[in-house]
């Protein structure tokens, strides 16, 4: 998932339309150029994290910062706790699964691979007045792993996720075939009032076409899953690429069935970037599930980069970043490599002294039988703090969210134990107020590549 790359300007609301993705074929000036120097590093089913990829064809934000596109929907994320049936809080969950995959830059983008150690944080200010809040670490580099949370306390939300991004060349295509999973949990739903009802969320794979000749096009490819377990719910969904001679570009298929049963329940159908449909199999009647080509996605909040630290994305890849937005493809390239040399020699270094590198925020999953968090296991690692959910009648002996939850608990002091994960709000901001009149939104865009753009502009 990616999002546009619009300049913001100070004052830009953070809700903006979303470009239309699928048809975007988009030939780069540099291209055949840039593309024929690593023409001999390919082989069929090469490992493209081992490849030196031209910097034209990078998004200017880090991995990290791009899978927030997951929580980009207010609205098809807030209400998913406060539907009583079953079976609708799951096509509700789909719906949100969804509604996201729409959002990218024209073209064909590739986020920027985060080095080992590096953090992303940020939060969204909802309109009744609530928050939510995201935490990310770079877990692993070979293979990579990228380790995220996510809550809004108010609402009963949790999500954790592990993504794995592995890469591969096909010939005039490569694939980056997305392992891992994200578990979503509604805190106040299900049966089991110490876990809360869990969802396991898969991604599908995506496909960059024509990088080598032709045009380049993004897709997204091959079936991917939302599972709840506690109701033998299962949406099994297939983002369909186009053939060579019949099909469409951006197409998505899917039942929505009942495991236990084999009942189907559901059919989806439409495009991941446009109008998708759901139908109810007994009763034929079709409706639109979500419209992503007028959709509005709300950007997170990040804080200024002056406040942020060294291995914080925004900061850690400003100068890339400012390079890539003004096509300096040279400037990006060197800045890059700093980075990466920069990592190679810390990782040198740790393999002469002996030391094993360890997350800063997250730690492994105490998962097997009868393990604390047993299920949890393909995530690998989880936030390492414990955020508690407070039963009123137990304050001084509060039980960690991170295994168990309650129907009665204070999200009060689950926001204050996420703020003492890592720093999220910006200086002056405090949990209880809205922080959007202290800092405007702050991405990729930071204000000093806004500075620079709106100097160029005016020249």
């Amino acid at each position: 998932m990616t999002e546009s790359n619009t300049l913001a300007h100070p004052g830009r609301s953070s809700r903006e339309d979303s470009p239309q993705s699928g048809e975007d074929e988009i030939v780069e000036p540099e291209q055949g150029n840039v593309l024929s120097h690593i023409i001999s590093q390919l082989r069929p089913g090469a490992d493209l994290s081992r490849v030196v990829l031209p910097t034209f064809i990078l998004e200017p934000r880090s991995m990290l910062e791009r899978i927030t596109n997951f929580m980009a929907h207010p609205d098809t994320l807030l209400p998913m706790p406060t539907i009583e049936d079953p079976v609708e809080r799951f096509v509700s969950v789909v719906k949100f699964y969804l509604s996201g995959w729409h959002i990218k830059p024209p073209g064909v983008k590739k986020p920027l691979n985060p080095i080992l150690g590096e953090t992303f944080t940020c939060y969204w200010d909802y309109p009744d007045g609530t928050r939510g809040y995201y935490v990310s670490e770079q877990t692993s580099h070979h293979p990579p792993k990228s380790s995220y949370f996510f809550m809004a306390p108010e609402h009963n939300i949790r999500i954790d996720g592990t993504l794995k991004p592995r890469s591969k060349f096909l010939g005039n295509s490569a694939a980056s075939l997305m392992e891992g999973i994200a578990i979503l949990r509604l805190l106040n739903c299900g049966q089991d009032k110490d876990r809360g009802e869990r969802y396991i969320l898969t991604q599908p794979n995506m496909y960059a076409r024509g990088i080598l000749f032709g045009k380049m096009k993004y897709e997204l490819g091959d079936h991917s899953y939302v599972r709840c377990p506690e109701n033998n719910l299962v949406a099994d969904i297939e983002f369909k690429t186009k053939g060579y001679f019949s099909g469409t570009y951006n197409a998505i298929g899917g039942t929505i069935k009942n495991e236990k049963t084999g009942e189907v329940l559901f059919e989806l159908s439409g495009l991941w970037n446009g109008e998708m449909h759901i139908k109810n199999v007994l009763t034929h009647q079709k409706e639109v599930l979500f419209d992503a080509s007028h959709a509005k996605h709300s950007k997170p909040v990040a804080r200024p980069t002056e406040e942020q630290g060294e291995r914080e994305s925004q900061r850690l890849w400003e100068k890339t970043v400012k390079a890539i937005l003004t096509s300096n493809h040279v400037a990006a390239t060197d800045e890059k490599t700093k980075i990466e040399d920069r990592q190679r020699e810390e990782a040198a270094r740790r393999a002469d002294e002996g030391v094993d590198w360890k997350p800063r925020l997250f730690r492994a999953v105490q998962g097997g039988p009868g393990g604390s968090e047993e299920g949890d296991e393909d995530l690998d690692w989880i936030i390492n703090t414990e955020v508690y959910v407070l039963p009123s009648r137990s304050l001084h002996q509060p039980r960690p969210l991170t295994l168990k939850t309650s129907d009665s608990h204070n999200p009060q002091l689950a926001t204050k134990q996420i703020m003492a994960i890592a720093p999220i709000l910006p200086a002056g901001a405090t949990p209880e107020e809205p922080a959007t009149d202290i800092v405007e939104r702050q991405d990729t865009e930071t204000a000093a590549v806004e500075q620079f753009v709106d100097a160029e502009e005016n020249q």
